[in-house]
């Protein structure tokens, strides 16, 4: 199996789940059902999670006009702790107990003046289905001994330009839906 903390060639800042393998669960359509999941395509005002402030409010309607229901939980370690929990989400992925994982690489490392550390990202494909969020987010915990605050960040947030230097123009504490 490659380790993200192999790959130093240029513009490879991540390494995704499907990278490296071709199991049919990672961000298949099994998940949605195993997990009580509604798809992104068939979510509805009604399905917001509750929110703390207007403007999470207005960037969670954003999200369901965009479609754009993907989230995920933010993992961060050093290299021997990336080393060491890469092949066990990327199993996890895999068997279809998480949609799927990402992994930067010593490149992405090197090159995103960002990160201050080594970054793990667990996706789920829908943020509205608080039940999965946290499903996922406990299994990091329990199984993998993820123990710091994790943060749930959104691809509508990425998308936004959001980060900790710009999430109070949002009207935003931080740069994520859920930190926890």
């Amino acid at each position: 199996m490659q380790s993200p903390l192999d790959i130093t060639e240029r513009e490879q800042h991540w390494l995704r789940s499907r990278d490296v393998s071709d199991a049919p669960k990672i961000g298949g359509d099994d998940y949605f059902s195993d997990h009580d999941v509604t798809r992104p395509e068939n979510v509805e005002s009604d399905d917001l999670p509750a929110a703390d402030s207007e403007a999470v409010r207005e960037i969670d309607r954003e999200a369901l006009r965009k479609e754009k229901t993907i989230w995920k939980w933010q993992v961060t370690g050093s290299a021997d702790r990336i080393e060491r929990l890469w092949p066990e989400l990327l199993a996890d992925a895999e068997e279809g107990i998480i949609w799927a994982v990402k992994a930067m690489t010593a490149f992405g490392y090197e090159e995103l003046p960002m990160y201050d550390e080594y970054l793990l990202t667990v996706y789920t494909p829908n943020y509205f289905e608080r039940h999965d969020v946290a499903r996922v987010r406990e299994r990091l915990r329990d199984e993998h001994g993820v123990a710091h605050d994790l943060y749930y960040k959104p691809d509508i947030y990425t998308a936004k330009g959001i980060t900790a230097e710009t999430a109070e123009e949002f009207g935003l504490s931080v740069p994520a839906r859920y930190v926890e």
